[in-house]
């Protein structure tokens, strides 16, 4: 799925994820080469499933209509784009040759949202909707038009996933498939079991507070919000939004979730470990989160001082005896203890060790854990910093097991002061999944931490590390990080979308062995299993996830557009065979 093609020249913006962007954190800098503007060469052939995929179809964003509002339409399909920037060359006859060494699908930032929780900031978001109180303020995320159908989303990807039956260019089914962080939105408990109940198969009733009615911010009748169910608002008045009734009803119905046919494995990431990815989880957000009290809006500068104040101070009693006498601003809801905030040790415990976690991380409380498919070693990382800020880092302790890592799969690496060490030690191929990107490896607060540059030196000594698979930045990326001193050889940083925001995709990666001296790294981006229109239906999640779909691409803050560039989507990533 695309968005009319981007300029290449157009700048960057900033992802939706950085909801609070506090004090710099420092730029990270690594002189990549750009992809090279050349023809591409031969694209691989295909042996595997093809329908759901972007090699068989894309959607963009039809015509505007009112207010510039934008359905959605088919499109013709993309090839792979082959990439050698790593030096390895692309033989004709390594398409005869190579065999599939593992091959799995990556999800990322699903953001399953209660929408309704009182520990949720939509009122931060609004200062910087257009003719907001402040002016080009780095605050978006806190909320989204489409954030009560993030269960629904999740659900058709995985009914997406599940229709995979052979990986599309090697013919094998996909090993297992990896959420790499981000999962749950907020931290919460409901949320955390809701995306492991979906992923799993369980029954699921997206909803908290009172069951017989919506609480949430849509349905307070402030202009701000969109209200899918009619009257004046906003989004429809200036964006053209739709009017959909029943809709606050049918999104919080019960469902039997589909769950995955392959077995799953989680990654921690920063909205799992902070508040709204932020912010560290402090009493007065734990009283908010399971109390009766929900933010709204501060309509004056002086409103937005007084609630910023009363976070900062950890002030929860002060917040309950502001609830009557500013109405306005402090709304009664119903309480829920399930939207309790959850520790990393407990987040760890609900998942328990069917999937990636240990009985080590259990007891410990650590997130971060090694598997074995094959050759391949996966090193699960926990890039998350529990200071606070959306950005990431590692702690030292983790950094040095990292180390020990790629020291015993390998027999020969280059030592710190750069000469070679070889060993006797049986090789693997190591593959590293975290939510953050190396790019966004930057928060050193707390101190000890581990950043992104130094994390990079390590890798690039180990020739055996082929591929960096991660998320967080909720865009198609894909970065090459090449050995230095124009030695060739290096390892892939594959970034995938999320499904929170436009394009709301997925990835199948594959690896083979071309037996030429050189490996492939195969990248197919995933559409959900949801029709590019909902047909103003509700009474199934894939029609839901359509909607949702729909609302993402019109978001009328400014976004970025998730989809990259044609050389981030559907790829084949030459390097060389590091034995």
């Amino acid at each position: 799925m695309t968005r009319d093609t981007p300029s290449e020249a157009t700048p960057r913006a900033l992802p939706r994820r950085r909801l609070l962007k506090g004090a710099a954190l420092g730029a990270l800098t690594s002189g990549l080469t750009a992809f090279p503007g050349r023809q591409a060469l031969a694209a691989p052939a295909l042996r595997g499933t093809v329908e759901g995929t972007t090699l068989a179809r894309t959607l963009r964003l039809g015509k505007p209509g009112k207010g510039g509002y934008r359905r959605l339409v088919a499109g013709p399909g993309e090839p792979h784009l082959v990439r050698d920037d790593l030096g390895a060359a692309a033989r004709a006859g390594r398409v005869a040759r190579r065999r599939e060494l593992l091959s799995f699908v990556h999800l990322t930032d699903v953001h399953i949202i209660d929408a309704q929780s009182p520990a949720r900031v939509e009122y931060v978001d609004r200062l910087s909707d257009p003719g907001g109180l402040l002016k080009s303020f780095p605050v978006t995320g806190g909320y989204r038009p489409q954030e009560l159908l993030t269960t629904h989303v999740a659900e058709s990807m995985v009914r997406a996933v599940n229709r995979i039956e052979r990986g599309p260019v090697l013919g094998a089914p996909p090993a297992f498939t990896i959420n790499t962080g981000d999962a749950a939105d907020n931290a919460q408990y409901n949320e955390v079991r809701w995306i492991i109940d979906l992923l799993d198969g369980a029954r699921v009733r997206p909803d908290s507070g009172d069951p017989g009615r919506y609480e949430g911010v849509m349905a307070w009748g402030d202009p701000r919000y969109w209200n899918p169910h009619g009257g004046d608002d906003l989004p429809k008045d200036r964006h053209g939004f739709p009017t959909v009734p029943g809709l606050l009803k049918s999104a919080r119905a019960p469902f039997t979730a589909t769950g995955l046919k392959t077995p799953w494995l989680a990654v921690y990431g920063n909205h799992e470990a902070l508040v709204q990815g932020n912010l560290p989880l402090l009493p007065v957000f734990q009283a908010l989160a399971v109390g009766n009290v929900k933010i709204t809006a501060p309509v004056s500068d002086a409103e937005r001082r007084e609630v910023a104040e009363l976070l900062r101070k950890n002030d929860d009693a002060a917040i309950k005896r502001l609830t009557e006498s500013r109405s306005q601003v402090f709304r009664k809801v119903t309480p829920d203890n399930d939207r309790r905030l959850l520790s990393r040790a407990e987040v760890v415990r609900e998942h328990g060790t069917r999937h990636g976690y240990t009985a080590a991380n259990l007891k410990s409380g650590t997130a971060y854990y090694a598997f074995d498919r094959g050759v391949v070693r996966g090193l699960v990382l926990d890039t998350c910093n529990p200071t606070g800020y959306s950005e990431g880092s590692l702690d030292r302790a983790q950094f040095a097991w990292l180390e020990r890592e790629l020291v015993r799969g390998s027999s020969s690496y280059l030592g710190e002061d750069g000469t070679t060490v070889r060993r006797k030690a049986t090789d693997r191929l190591f593959v590293l999944f975290s939510h953050h990107t190396i790019e966004t490896l930057t928060n050193g607060l707390g101190g000890g931490r581990v950043l992104g540059k130094e994390i990079e030196e390590l890798l690039l000594r180990f020739p055996n590390v082929v591929l960096w698979v991660n998320g967080h930045t909720h865009v198609n990326e894909v970065i090459p990080h090449r050995r230095k001193s124009g030695a060739k050889g290096g390892f892939w940083e594959i970034s995938t979308a999320a499904h929170i925001d436009w394009p709301q995709q997925s990835r199948i990666l594959e690896l083979a062995d071309n037996r030429d001296g050189t490996l492939s790294v195969f990248a197919t981006v995933l559409d959900s299993a949801a029709p590019a229109s909902h047909g103003n239906r509700l009474d199934d999640p894939d029609r839901l996830a359509s909607l949702s779909r729909e609302l993402s691409a019109n978001d009328w803050q400014p976004h970025l557009d998730g989809s990259g560039r044609p050389e981030d989507r559907n790829v084949e990533l030459l390097l060389p065979a590091p034995f």
